[in-house]
């Protein structure tokens, strides 16, 4: 696909609402995007609170990404703060954190005893790869959020923290340890005890994200990825999910025998055989996912 072909393709996403999966949601947007409409786009759209994650929108979250992992049709998914077809969500924020208006009240009985924050980790959980486009600040749980993606794509302006130091609290969802796995203790320890953000230069060389681009051209450069990754198998697409997930999950040695056992797997697929053959014959496979 051409950047001439894409842009075309947003211009025409921004007066089209065919594309659109639901309407049922208050704080997100759901459409699907791509070249051959084969990646879903969940757009944050809590503009007035920063998108602050209160339980609704991971509520709505998680229901709309269970929907779309089910989508046979769709090959990846990307959740961002910047929408193209109704320019909704808040260039300010990809999400500013927790709703600390509805965490303030809790006490520790409510907190342990409801299990709060574990329903967060369904959005880690689904199975298709998942892209987050961040524009503007990603602290606290919205950068937990993002950390629970597959990859991370950052304008250059965004911004990501942990700041629940200063409020007199810890991260909770995932950020002292997935963010130490992902840069390393030094890093994550300053992030966590000064509440200090780092910017998405910064993020780029501790491996946070895998790209920065101007704010303008984040969204299309993710679908780009996200349409690439869409166009492989996605039973291929996602047994490599799961045994990269588990390098940093087991040991080296565990991890290298999952990888093996996946690849042996893959031998009783349609897909590799198709693969194969193509590569030979010198033609595009056509996937059966199967």
């Amino acid at each position: 696909m051409t950047d001439q072909n894409l842009n075309n393709k947003i211009e025409s996403l921004k007066i089209c609402e065919d594309n659109v999966l639901s309407s049922n949601y208050e704080m997100i947007k759901t459409e699907t995007t791509g070249e051959n409409n084969h990646v879903g786009l969940i757009t944050l759209n809590r503009p007035k609170a920063l998108n602050a994650l209160c339980n609704q929108l991971m509520d709505e979250l998680a229901d709309s990404l269970e929907k779309m992992d089910k989508d046979k049709s769709i090959g990846a998914i990307i959740y961002t703060n910047y929408g193209m077809l109704f320019s909704i969500g808040s260039e300010k924020a990809f999400a500013a954190g927790a709703d600390i208006k509805e965490m303030a009240p809790k006490d520790f009985a409510h907190v342990f005893g409801s299990g709060f924050l574990e329903n967060w980790s369904q959005v880690s959980k689904v199975r298709k790869p998942v892209i987050a486009a961040v524009n503007g600040h990603a602290l606290g749980g919205g950068c937990e959020l993002a950390m629970m993606c597959d990859i991370i794509y950052a304008g250059e302006k965004a911004m990501f923290g942990q700041p629940e130091i200063k409020i007199g609290t810890i991260p909770g969802a995932g950020g002292t340890q997935r963010l130490t796995r992902i840069v390393g203790k030094s890093l994550a320890m300053k992030m966590c005890l000064t509440g200090d953000p780092i910017d998405a230069k910064t993020a780029l060389n501790a491996g946070l994200v895998a790209g920065v681009f101007p704010p303008d051209q984040l969204i299309a450069e993710t679908i780009k990825l996200a349409d690439k990754i869409a166009s492989h198998s996605q039973l291929m697409v996602g047994m490599a999910k799961q045994a990269v997930n588990r390098a940093y999950e087991s040991t080296l040695e565990e991890g290298l025998l999952f990888e093996r056992r996946m690849f042996h797997t893959t031998f009783a697929t349609d897909d590799r055989k198709e693969g194969m053959a193509a590569f030979m014959d010198k033609r595009a496979p056509k996937w059966k996912h199967s």
